[in-house]
């Protein structure tokens, strides 16, 4: 069943409120702390989060809501709003532009609506189930994308999320067949045809990270899976989101290869270096 007209327009504009907020406080500069597990957090992502929920509330009070930063708000209605207030936290403390806001909405049949901004650039693209997949700067006309009609793996351009924790089996297995480029805004240029494909190797991503992508890429006529091809919102972490033409085809070229390497250890190591502080 195609997603009702309210619900799409409701989260396609909480993401560009939360976009405007999360650019301000860009800006303006945030200190970053650590959490539990170690990653990257800042007010900012609290304070973002906590306004996609209270634009949330005031339009749907009864649907479910999770985050990557607070807990759970249980519903009623079978809908639940998955929030990554800000995607790319560590990039975000230090002052590199390479971050999104993160929003997607699932019901009884799946992803019903995937949104992803791009705060500094002021623009986003959008996906509705059944409705297709879209891209709008500003306040401008959206513009209708679609995937890139590559057939074929060798010469493709594939764009790399983490490359510092993948495996040097899977630089180099894919080195051999693809171009391999950095992500430059990742899922928009896998949806619009400016990359043929994207994967997320190396660093495990968390549910929040990878909700909106299944359906932006499907929307857009691609494929999506993680790097076994197996379904990416229930898989392992890693995502190979592509234009769908010549997806069993890198998915063969990295069979059994393992996808990520000990990051760990030279953080650590980095961390022990002699001279400033590291963090």
């Amino acid at each position: 069943m195609d997603v009702p007209d309210d619900l799409l327009t409701a989260a396609v504009e909480i993401t560009r409120a939360a976009s405007g907020l999360a650019a301000q406080r860009f800006l303006e500069g945030v200190p970053v702390s650590k959490k539990a597990d170690d990653t990257d957090v800042t007010p900012a992502d609290v304070e973002v989060e906590e306004l996609i929920r209270s634009l949330i509330a005031a339009r749907f009070p009864d649907d479910g809501v999770t985050g990557e930063e607070l807990a759970d708000t249980p519903g009623t209605t079978g809908r639940r709003w998955v929030i990554d207030p800000i995607d790319g936290t560590s990039a975000f403390a230090l002052r590199i532009p390479m971050f999104n806001v993160l929003l997607a909405v699932e019901d009884a049949e799946g992803s019903a609506v995937s949104v992803i901004s791009y705060p500094m650039s002021q623009d986003l693209i959008y996906a509705g189930r059944g409705r297709g997949c879209w891209h709008q700067v500003n306040d401008g006309p959206p513009e209708r994308i679609t995937v890139s009609d590559a057939g074929h793996p060798r010469g493709a351009w594939v764009e790399m999320v983490n490359p510092a924790t993948w495996s040097e089996e899977l630089l180099v297995a894919l080195h051999r067949e693809v171009l391999l480029l950095p992500s430059m805004t990742g899922m928009r240029d896998v949806a619009c045809g400016r990359a043929d494909a994207l994967i997320i190797a190396g660093m495990p991503m968390d549910y929040e990270d990878i909700a909106p992508i299944p359906l932006i890429v499907t929307e857009a006529g691609g494929r999506v899976s993680d790097l076994a091809g197996h379904d990416a919102l229930t898989g392992n972490g890693t995502v190979l989101a592509s234009n769908g033409h010549i997806h069993d085809a890198l998915l063969e070229l990295i069979r059994d290869v393992p996808s990520g390497r000990d990051y760990q250890s030279l953080i650590q190591a980095r961390r022990q270096l002699p001279g400033p502080a590291r963090k």
